[in-house]
């Protein structure tokens, strides 16, 4: 009989004939470094954590749920305006960017107003 080992660490295999892996640790972290290797997953997790640290800011610096600010407070904070998760356009014509649930308006004079996403917004 053949001896089989795990795809991950190399240890002896015990059991099943069609197992690969010697634990369910050495499976997910086999899976875990080809995910890493993937440029499209790596890509992915780079820009949702840049969407997750936009919506922080936003959420910090407006706890009431609408304030206006000078854009460069926001950027100071690490605010990377080139990423949002979606639009809202108002019937006058302005844009709102949203980061999930948080979203700013840029207004005049390098102002910007945060507000949070409301249920009129659909």
């Amino acid at each position: 009989m053949e001896e089989r080992a795990c795809e991950h660490c190399g240890a002896k295999l015990i059991g099943r004939i069609d197992k690969r892996f010697c634990s369910d640790q050495c499976r997910a972290t086999a899976k875990n470094s080809r995910k890493a290797q993937n440029a499209g997953e790596r890509l992915m997790k780079e820009v949702n954590t840049k969407l997750r640290h936009n919506r922080f800011v936003l959420q910090r610096h407006s706890p009431e749920g609408k304030t206006t600010m000078r854009r460069e407070v926001l950027l100071l904070a690490g605010f990377d305006f080139r990423h949002f998760t979606h639009l809202y356009r108002t019937k006058q014509g302005n844009t709102y960017y949203f980061c999930y649930d948080y979203g700013y308006l840029l207004l005049e004079d390098d102002k910007v107003l945060i507000v949070n996403w409301q249920p009129y917004m659909q």
